[in-house]
C-alpha cells in the first residue's frame, strides 16, 4: 500500500473517532450562556480540625533561642531540627504531650487554634515565642482513570477537587467526567459523593474542598470498557492468523 493511501486512511480513520466524542462529555464547566462573564459563589472553605491519629508539625521561636531549643529537640550532630522530633502524634484522647506543658487536648481544633492555645500556654516559660504548626497527616489520594494516580500530601490544608486532579495530571481520555466518587470518612461511615465535572455546580458543592483521607475515583468511560472488550476480542484473533501465516510460509519455503 502506498505511503499516500495509508496518510488517507489514518486521517479517515482519526476522523471518525472524533466525530464519536461528544464535547458535552468531555469539556469541563460548561454552561449554557457562552457570553460576557459569570460569578458563581464558591463552597465555604474547609479548615480541617484535628482528630485521633493525625500528626502534627509544632516549631516555636522566641527572642531567646537556647531556651526555645527545649521545645524544638535538635540533631547533636548537624544542629538542625529533626521533623521527625517536632511532629506529634495526636492519641486516642485527642491529646499531645510537649515538654513542660504536659498534655493538651487538640482534637477538634484547628490549627490556628491550636497555635493560639499554645502560644498562651509557652509566655510561662518563653518571651514573645511564636508557633508554627502545620497538619502532617493531610493526604489524598486519587485512583483510577488520571494520569498519575496515587497519594498526595496537602501542605497548604486546604486542596479543592479541580487541585486534586490537577496534581494527578488530570483525567485521561477515558475517565467518564460525569460521576466522579469522592470517598469520605465521618463519623466511622464511608460516605459515597459523586459530582459531575462538565457542569459548573461543582464550584458550590460541599465536597469542592477535599477532607483529609478523602478517597477521589475516576472510572472508566465507556470508551474505555469498549476498546478494551475490542481488544480482548480481537487479539486471539490477530494472533491466530498471524500463526497460520507463518505454518504456510515454513511450509512453502520447505
Amino acid at each position: 500500500m502506498k505511503r499516500s493511501n495509508i496518510s488517507i486512511a489514518l486521517i479517515v480513520l482519526s476522523l471518525l473517532f472524533s466525530s464519536c466524542l461528544s464535547r458535552k462529555k468531555y469539556d469541563y464547566f460548561q454552561s449554557d450562556s457562552l457570553q460576557g462573564s459569570e460569578a458563581i459563589a464558591l463552597s465555604a472553605v474547609y479548615e480541617p480540625k484535628i482528630e485521633s491519629n493525625d500528626i502534627l508539625s509544632i516549631q516555636v521561636a522566641s527572642i531567646n533561642p537556647d531556651a526555645t531549643k527545649f521545645f524544638n529537640p535538635s540533631d547533636n550532630t548537624t544542629g538542625s531540627t529533626d521533623s521527625r522530633l517536632t511532629s506529634y502524634l495526636v492519641d486516642m484522647n485527642g491529646d499531645i504531650e510537649m515538654p513542660l506543658i504536659g498534655k493538651i487536648k487538640v482534637a477538634g481544633l484547628t490549627t490556628r487554634e491550636i497555635r493560639d492555645t499554645l502560644r498562651i500556654k509557652l509566655e510561662k516559660y518563653l518571651e514573645s515565642p511564636t508557633l508554627k504548626v502545620n497538619f502532617e497527616s493531610f493526604k489524598v489520594t486519587i485512583l483510577g482513570e488520571v494520569k498519575a494516580p496515587g497519594l498526595y500530601n496537602v501542605l497548604n490544608e486546604k486542596i479543592s477537587i479541580t487541585d486534586a486532579l490537577g496534581l494527578a495530571g488530570d483525567l485521561t481520555i477515558f475517565g467518564d467526567r460525569q460521576k466522579v466518587m469522592v470517598i469520605r470518612e465521618r463519623s466511622g461511615k464511608k460516605e459515597f459523593h459523586y459530582i459531575d465535572l462538565t457542569t459548573r455546580d461543582i464550584f458550590k458543592s460541599e465536597i469542592f474542598y477535599l477532607h483529609p483521607g478523602d478517597v477521589v475515583y475516576v472510572a472508566a468511560g465507556k470508551g474505555r470498557i469498549a476498546s478494551a472488550d475490542a481488544f480482548y476480542r480481537i487479539t486471539p484473533l490477530v494472533i491466530s492468523a498471524l500463526t497460520l501465516l507463518t505454518l504456510i510460509y515454513i511450509r512453502i519455503n520447505n
